[in-house]
């Protein structure tokens, strides 16, 4: 039965003659004397669930009153229970959450209860996406050799999601073929709004992967968290976060001819890293935003972890109604959907001056240009015609300066692998049309489809050494492209369709030949990729690959064949055509009138509905192919995929007592800015020499079947292994090389021994000694992907304490949520300020008694000549539930024991 709380419990229409219920904004805006209605329209729809899941237990008439209080520059100390409608997950996070699941169904069934009570509460769909490679490309099967590979390198981990989708009510999967987690959630699963009995509510989720905020595009709140957090919220636990701040970005003017929804998201990005919003809610309002498509405003949201936000949202208007229209939602649910948006007061893009926000940004855009971002971080965004002075310039800049350390006369060197290939600096020898965040949206797919038809009429080429693909989110891609007659253009040039899946964005573009793998490491070469992706964080192409830039799928294409970062596309030609003819950009780049006659192909409901019905009525024979086991409680068969996490060891009713302080403890890693989840916990290839790649040797596996860390996340052994051994991370206690650059590698040296080791290695000797350990790095420690094993790892590598400059949110969300602690050094503290190189010991103290968050605890640090220095440091436990999470081991253990006192 619904609950009127503060009676908000009304009626709207729904279509001539029919009602439904909803929980009205309006009404608790006359309850409470509040004006609710200049409130940012993304804290009125997390209000909206605060009201109605109010029970007053876990939500109560305080959290309400404390939400719709909301003020724009207040403290941030009020905690929000927030409870989602629906979890989503990709399966490289959802296999390891599905891992834990299991576990906690083993406990219940070992002390004799129900394993029944581990369900989850709410819908959850797993999307198979992370898991294609792309082995196959330039070839007419491409697409089909992938597949077959895919399911025979992951049939122990589809094996085990079948499993659970007869195990769990509530738990279903979108097969692997059809398309990237987040243009299905966009396209398929985003509902608009739900129903209750006769109650409406907005679509709400989280999803185990940092790029769910695309789905901020239509309206929907939405964010990345990591697994831990996502399988808590799945099993009836609230989404625990401070109120945040919400920055208005005023959107004015609109995009100059020539310039895509790439260039603007990559300018975005820039402008909001600098503007330090991580940690807040980003919303985007006036005349600008409306004359954006919808499948722009998706681009952008997409991009929020890389501009740092937790979400990039955009109100629901006609353009979200004609989305929903165009990708084969039924009648009812887009008049549902509508008019209860109408209903609250939330239908369309708000003006200048309507809502108040923490702070507002302005942006014309018709100052964007076209761009790249690179060649290391999302944010770093480079116009067009700077890009070949960039790379010269980063080529013999130090590695401290985000350079490559290389002498500027081997610029220009040529290099011959031992098939005659010859192989420049800067050549590009990756290029892909990939992620989520290009191929869900239209114009910028027809975009290269164009360029590319008009570059094979102009007589140009891809040379054939560079690894070209197509990897759409989605088959309604392919359908477009075909009807458009543009797909056939694209393969000429090497862009046929390789795989459905994330591919190259996520560390999958498979390995390039040997002959090419060789010459890069023998002579050091600086080799590029290019891709329409969202990350080129260092290694997460590929290993030898360098320099990584983000571009338009367009531009992707451009630079395939132009062949180099150094060849400048506004002034020199991209290649020659007939009869040696000289071919610029211009020639060849499609203007928005070309892309608006194709457009037509692109929103058509029939294909999309006939594409999504079969991920019930025809998966695939691959799919169905696959066998599984039955029953409640898995068995845990032996397997180098799957293997029962050890989480759950030990487990007890009564949690023992949380550590009061830490003494004694040895630094693991002293680490730089910017270290990544990728840095922490990699996604891509399994390196045969290193912890991981020696432990799947001695368990009988093939290098050729070593496969992914990101598909091993499923067995704790590897994964622990693989934390830190990113062979681009950089451990400062590690001496630097004769020519002053850092040693790369997830090595350390273990103290008082002084012997340099595996990463892996030394911290499981200081188990074995019963010696603490600390992780110390610099600003923006964790950013990346929403990667739980990052924090699972560090803390199965003994760790218990990271201290670094600064956090980013999921991560530090992530190591309190597996009970390791994050503190932040305060004020100029640094590792540079302090001389931390590692020989020291430390001591955590101020933790006695009750934990409080944000509290200042004392670090410390005594040296080895005996000198002792202590210093503050702010404990990065944000929430009271942190701490409670913290107490009980972390949040695994702690909605475990919630599940079996029931």
């Amino acid at each position: 039965m619904s609950r009127n709380t503060l009676n908000t419990l009304k009626d709207f229409k729904l279509s001539a003659g029919q009602k439904g219920k909803f929980y009205s904004l309006p009404a608790l805006e006359k309850s409470l004397g509040v004006n609710v209605s200049r409130l940012p329209v993304s804290i009125r729809i997390v209000l909206e669930s605060v009201l109605r899941n109010c029970d007053g237990k876990k939500v109560t008439e305080e959290h309400v009153k404390q939400l719709a209080n909301w003020s724009p520059n207040a403290d941030r100390t009020d905690e929000i229970p927030f409870v989602v409608a629906r979890v989503v997950l990709q399966d490289f996070t959802g296999v390891p959450l599905l891992a834990d699941l299991a576990a906690m169904r083993n406990v219940a069934n070992k002390m004799g209860l129900n394993p029944k009570n581990i369900e989850p509460l709410v819908p959850v769909d797993l999307v198979v996406d992370h898991s294609v490679t792309i082995d196959h490309y330039r070839e007419k099967n491409a697409l089909d050799l992938n597949m077959k590979l895919e399911f025979s390198r992951n049939n122990e981990r589809y094996q085990f999601m079948k499993w659970g989708m007869q195990a769990f009510d509530t738990f279903g999967v979108v097969p692997p073929g059809f398309g990237i987690v987040h243009q299905v959630n966009l396209e398929y699963l985003a509902r608009g709004v739900h129903k209750a009995g006769d109650t409406y509510y907005p679509d709400s989720l989280v999803g185990t992967d940092s790029h769910t905020t695309m789905i901020n595009g239509i309206g929907v709140v939405g964010w990345g968290v990591g697994g831990i957090e996502a399988e808590a919220g799945m099993l009836g636990q609230p989404v625990y976060f401070l109120t945040p701040d919400v920055i208005g970005v005023n959107l004015t003017g609109a995009l100059r001819e020539g310039c895509t929804a790439t260039d603007l998201v990559l300018t975005i990005t820039e402008m909001l890293r600098k503007e330090k919003v991580v940690g807040k809610f980003v919303e985007f309002f006036g005349a600008g935003t409306e004359t954006l498509s919808l499948t722009d405003r998706a681009t952008i949201a997409n991009m929020a972890p890389e501009y740092g936000a937790t979400m990039g949202f955009f109100p629901v208007d006609d353009a979200t109604i004609e989305y929903f229209e165009g990708t084969g939602r039924t009648a009812d649910e887009i008049n549902a959907f509508k008019n209860y948006f109408k209903a609250q007061g939330m239908y369309g893009v708000p003006q200048e001056g309507e809502i108040d926000y923490t702070r507002v940004v302005s942006l014309n855009l018709s100052t964007v240009t076209p761009s790249l971002a690179g060649p290391k971080r999302p944010q770093d965004r480079i116009e067009i015609g700077n890009v070949k002075n960039n790379f010269t310039e980063l080529f013999s800049k130090p590695t401290t300066e985000n350079g490559f350390n290389k002498a500027a006369g081997d610029l220009t060197n040529t290099y011959s692998t031992s098939n005659g290939v010859h192989v420049k600096n800067g050549d590009v020898l990756i290029a892909a049309i990939t992620s989520c965040t290009n191929t869900s949206n239209p114009s910028v797919l027809l975009a290269a489809g164009l360029l590319a038809k008009k570059a094979v009429e102009a007589g140009l080429t891809v040379a054939p050494h560079i690894k070209t693909s197509l990897a759409p989110g989605s088959r309604v891609v392919t359908e477009y492209l075909t009807a458009a007659g543009l797909l056939p253009y694209l393969e000429q040039l090497g862009f046929g369709v390789t795989a459905y899946g994330c591919t190259t964005c996520i560390g999958n573009a498979g390995d390039l030949t040997p002959e090419l793998n060789a010459t890069i490491t023998e002579n050091d070469i600086v080799a590029s990729a290019v891709l329409s992706g969202n990350r080129n964080f260092e290694a997460r192409i590929h290993p030898n690959i360098r320099s990584n830039f983000l571009a338009s799928p367009p531009l992707v294409v451009a630079y395939a064949i132009a062949g180099n970062m150094t060849v400048d596309l506004m002034t020199q030609p991209v290649g020659k055509g007939k009869n040696g003819k000289d071919v610029y950009l211009g020639d060849i780049w499609p203007t928005s009138k070309e892309i608006g006659k194709l457009m037509k192909f692109a929103m058509n409901s029939k294909v999309f509905k006939a594409n999504y019905a079969d991920v019930k009525g025809a998966p695939g024979k691959l799919w169905e192919k696959v066998s599984s086991t039955e029953g409640q409680v898995y068995n845990w068969p032996k397997s180098t995929y799957i293997a029962e996490p050890p989480f759950f060891d030990g487990f007890e009713m009564t949690p023992k007592a949380a550590a009061t302080g830490i003494t004694n403890a040895r630094a693991l890693g002293v680490f730089g800015d910017s270290i990544t989840t990728d840095h922490i916990s990699p996604a891509g290839s399994i390196q045969e020499s290193g912890p991981a790649g020696k432990w799947l040797l001695a368990n009988g596996v093939q290098k050729a079947d070593f496969n992914s860390y990101g598909s091993r996340r499923g067995n704790h052994e590897i994964m622990m292994r693989g934390t830190f051994a990113n062979v681009r991370i950089k451990n400062r206690m590690i001496p630097a090389k004769a020519d002053g650059s850092a040693v790369e590698g997830g090595i350390t040296i273990h103290q008082p021994s002084g012997q340099q080791m595996s990463i892996y290695d030394a911290a499981m000797q200081y188990v074995a000694d019963g010696v603490p350990t600390m992780v110390f790095g610099g600003e923006e420690y964790g950013t990346g992907s929403s990667r739980d094993w990052a924090a699972k790892g560090t803390q199965l590598l003994g760790v218990k304490a990271v201290i670094c400059r600064s956090f980013e949110r999921i991560h530090r969300s992530n190591l309190v949520g597996m009970g390791v602690l994050p503190l932040q050094f305060i004020g100029d503290d640094s590792v540079q300020t302090l001389n931390i190189t590692g020989n020291e010991t430390f001591d955590l103290k101020g933790l006695e008694g009750e934990i409080k968050p944000q509290q200042l605890a004392t670090l410390v640090i005594k040296r080895a000549n005996g000198d002792v220095q202590e210093v503050k440091v702010l404990l990065r436990i944000d929430t009271p539930i942190e701490v409670d999470y913290y107490k009980h081991g972390g949040i695994l253990p702690f909605v475990l024991r919630q599940l079996l006192a029931a």
